[in-house]
């Protein structure tokens, strides 16, 4: 069974950060493995406290995966301190060769609250993108990190060639922010794909970032091409959010396991 990883903050609701990654990761068919970056308290109506796990117990849980388990994937998540993401660089750069390593920038909050300070996202930018196979960014945060206005297809491609020239080797920059269907673009520096999907009436949307660069790592690890994982993660995403959970008051979870529970006819 190949072995993924996710190095990101906890969710105390289960939809979104290192829960929806090991859901993601079971749904996959492949072992998942955390290293906890901040344990939020939050629920479907927002984040009420975040407290930040230090440096060096950061780095203890990144060893104690390394030096025992084989890795076949590292997704990267939440990671909001300076500190945080230099030793999360550091660490990877020592343990891990195999460079399949996704970063999801998580930068920005759905209601437009912006997650890390102004040294936080230069020092994601600098460390953490030249390590990535593939950088998977919203619009709002591909607009933080190039400082460019997204409001068309033609501007989410170059912001895409900006945000690859600043070191990642493959850019998915995901369409879900601008109106009418949901079109996701893939740049490998050369050429551009494109991955289109019909948008959804739901307001049950949260974690989709979270789950759908899980399901990018898992393919990846499970041995698929880059496009092929986007694809299949893409088909993923949009089923778990056609059948997304009305949990709580607020914006509630996408269904992580609705495709094995309906093979195993239980009732969503």
């Amino acid at each position: 069974m190949k072995k993924v990883l996710t190095i990101a903050g906890s969710d105390s609701s289960g939809g979104a950060g290192i829960q929806a990654d090991l859901k993601t990761f079971s749904a996959h068919g492949v072992f998942g493995m955390s290293v906890i970056t901040a344990v939020t308290a939050q629920n479907t109506q927002g984040v009420f406290a975040v407290q930040d796990i230090t440096s060096d117990v950061i780095a203890k849980q990144i060893e104690a995966i390394f030096e025992d388990i084989d890795v076949d994937g590292v997704k990267i998540g939440m990671v909001s301190q300076v500190q945080t993401i230099e030793v999360i660089a550091e660490r990877l750069r020592h343990y891990y060769r195999n460079q399949t390593i996704v970063v999801d920038p998580v930068m920005v909050s759905k209601s437009g609250y912006h997650l890390l300070n102004p040294e936080a996202e230069v020092t994601l930018i600098r460390d953490l993108l030249p390590l990535a196979m593939v950088v998977t960014p919203n619009i709002p945060e591909a607009e933080v990190m190039t400082k460019m206005s997204i409001r068309t297809l033609q501007h989410m491609e170059e912001a895409a060639k900006a945000i690859y020239q600043m070191g990642a080797k493959n850019v998915l920059l995901k369409g879900g922010h601008l109106e009418k269907d949901s079109t996701d673009i893939l740049y490998d520096g050369r050429e551009f794909s494109y991955f289109f999907s019909s948008r959804i009436a739901t307001k049950n949307t949260h974690g989709t970032g979270c789950t759908l660069s899980s399901a990018i790592t898992s393919n990846l690890a499970l041995g698929y091409s880059l496009n092929e994982a986007v694809s299949r993660a893409k088909e993923y995403i949009t089923t778990a959010i056609q059948h997304s959970l009305s949990i709580g008051k607020g914006v509630g979870p996408t269904h992580h396991f609705y495709s094995l529970y309906k093979k195993a006819g239980l009732s969503e």
